[in-house]
Order: structure tokens, then sequence, then C-alpha cells
């Protein structure tokens, strides 16, 4: 197993296995809640959820976000969440595959248009990466391994400042990300991996061709916590645990974002767990939502236990919908039904 291999499996077991959450930091989705309607005036059976995203319809509006490959229980995991979004009609995301650029032999593991043709399907690597020799060619690679209709380029400081070995030098990145989308013929989505993008990054980074912002805020997964985890020192074990509660909260990155940009295609991502979460990230003005670690542990588990996990989101975000008297997603962002708690 390659070293890029072993620090996937890594990744895998120390998010199904151990406490990597953001503990005193939340996805600030608590700060707000629904007011309730008594009489919506609707047939439950008639709330439409659908949407569009990248020209294609999706049956909600929900993103299984990008988590893993490169090895057989990848490969297993992506399988079965690349059936459940064609099945539900969802968008996906991949896992880095900057392990598939390395070793073609594992390309396998990301490869699943053919489970879902239908699908919403993101391809990813790290924007650091365009720094460490990669360019054009690395990036249509990874697109066609998917056959995908956009690439995520994820964005990782904090994460390679803790990685042992970590890949650090950031410089000049803005440039080579803007050189990156006037070439690529895919639109190009700029995520973050759990600490947040501010309005003030998300200008820089549509200024330079970035099409879809996905926030990715704190509030859920801590990779500095995972990556203290592996450490192989012990200074990198307590800077791990020190900046363990680092970043913008999910919440204020759409808002922010959101009040700058009325039209720009916005997902929302980082610690949400359930489908009242998910509603308000969409009322708050995101256009997707995106989530990873429930997703994992159940496509972990089995596919019977991922279709019920998606049933329920699916339900409970009807049931918001439902008991806010919106009949569909452009009405929910226009109700106002959402409320700041003061």
């Amino acid at each position: 197993m390659t070293n890029t291999q072993t620090r996937k499996a890594d990744h895998l077991r120390i998010c199904l296995e151990d406490d990597v959450q953001f503990r005193n930091l939340t996805n600030g989705l608590d700060k707000y809640r629904f007011e309730h309607s008594c009489l919506p005036e609707l047939d439950l059976s008639d709330v439409d959820l659908s949407t569009k995203f990248l020209d294609k319809r999706l049956c909600s509006p929900v993103l299984i976000s990008s988590m893993t490959g490169g090895t057989e229980q990848a490969k297993m995991i992506n399988c079965r969440l690349a059936v459940a979004a064609q099945k539900y009609g969802l968008a996906m995301g991949v896992g880095s595959q900057r392990i598939a650029v390395e070793n073609p032999d594992v390309a396998h593991t990301f490869a699943v248009r053919s489970l879902a043709p239908d699908a919403v399907l993101c391809a990813n690597l790290g924007a650091i990466q365009l720094n460490y020799t990669y360019g054009i060619e690395q990036c249509l690679r990874v697109v066609d391994i998917l056959e995908a209709d956009a690439l995520i380029l994820h964005l990782n400081p904090l994460q390679e400042c803790i990685q042992p070995h970590g890949d650090t030098n950031f410089k000049g990145l803005l440039t080579k990300i803007e050189q990156l989308c006037h070439q690529i013929d895919v639109p190009v989505i700029a995520k973050e991996v759990g600490n947040g993008i501010s309005a003030t990054m998300a200008t820089k980074l549509i200024d330079a061709g970035v099409a879809v912002i996905d926030v990715a805020g704190a509030g859920g997964t801590s990779w500095a916590k995972v990556e203290s985890e592996r450490a192989e020192n012990n200074l990198q074990r307590r800077l791990g645990k020190t900046f363990a509660d680092w970043g913008i909260s999910t919440a204020d990155c759409i808002v922010q974002i959101r009040e700058q940009y009325s039209n720009l295609p916005l997902i929302a991502s980082g610690g949400l767990r359930n489908g009242m979460e998910i509603a308000k990230a969409i009322a708050l003005g995101a256009d997707l939502a995106g989530l990873a670690f429930p997703f994992l542990q159940a496509a972990a588990e089995s596919e019977e236990a991922l279709d019920e996990l998606i049933e329920l989101l699916i339900a409970e975000i009807k049931t918001v919908l439902f008991c806010t008297g919106n009949a569909n997603l452009a009405e929910l962002k226009r109700s106002q039904s959402l409320l700041k708690i003061k």
C-alpha cells in the first residue's frame, strides 16, 4: 500500500472509529429556528423538493459530500453512495483523486458513473497540488475517471499544516486556480474541508473564475483532530488539538456570501446532520446542502442503512416545508420562515 493509500485508509478508520467532531464550535444553525405554521394550506404529497444544479435536475437539494477513494473499502463505499445518488436523485462528490493520479491502478475505486448515469458527479483534487507539479492534464484526468459534471478544488491549509509531511506552499495558488478555471471545460467548485470560506475569500475565488462555492464550514468533522490522531510526533499531536475548533461556522459562511452574491450557486456543508439543518441552510440562502459523516457511517454499514438515512433526510426536509407552509424550495427561501434566536 502506498503512503497516500495508507493515509486514506487511516482517514476512513479515524472518522468512523474516533471522536473527531468539533466540540465547542457548532455549525451555527442552532442559532436559528423555524416559525411553525398551524395551517399550512398544503397537501404534504404536493411538497416538491426538486431543484436544478449544474443544468441537471435533482430530486432533493442534497449533496453526498466528498469523502474517500483509493482503497477497496473506499471503493465499496463509493459504489454504495453512487447507487443511492442515482436512486434518490442526489448529487455526489468523491474524495481527493490525487491517489488515482499517482497510482492509476486505483482509479477504479472512483469510477462510479456507470452506477449513477443521471446523477451530478463531482471530481475532486486538492487545490494545493497546482503548486506541486499538477496542471490541466491531471485535472482533466480526474474529471475523465469520473465522467464528472464539475471539478471540486478543495482548500485545506489547516489540515496541511498539521498533516505529517503536508503540502504547505500556498503562495501564488490563486493565480494557478485562475489559469485552470480558464482552461478546463467543466465548472470549478471551490470547497473548504471544514474550516469555512469567508465572503472575502469567496470574492477572490469568484473573480478567479470559480463557478460554485461550497463553504464547508466549521461544526462537523475536524480535520485538525483527524490529523492529530495520525501525528508522528508530539508537536503535531498538540497542534491538531489546539486547532480542533478552528474555523468559520457554516451558517455564518452562508449568510456572509449570500449577502454579497444573490445568484451564485452556493453549497452549504460542514456539520449538517439532519434534514432540519438542511432546510435551515437552504432557507439561509444555500442551493444545495452537503453531508459527509452521516453518509459515511451509513454506507460503511449497509445499503439498507444508506436508504434509511436518505429517506429520513427527505422526510425531514418535507416536514419542515409543510409545517412552515412552503410548497417548494424557492418558497422556503422567500418565506422569512427562519428566525434568528435572540
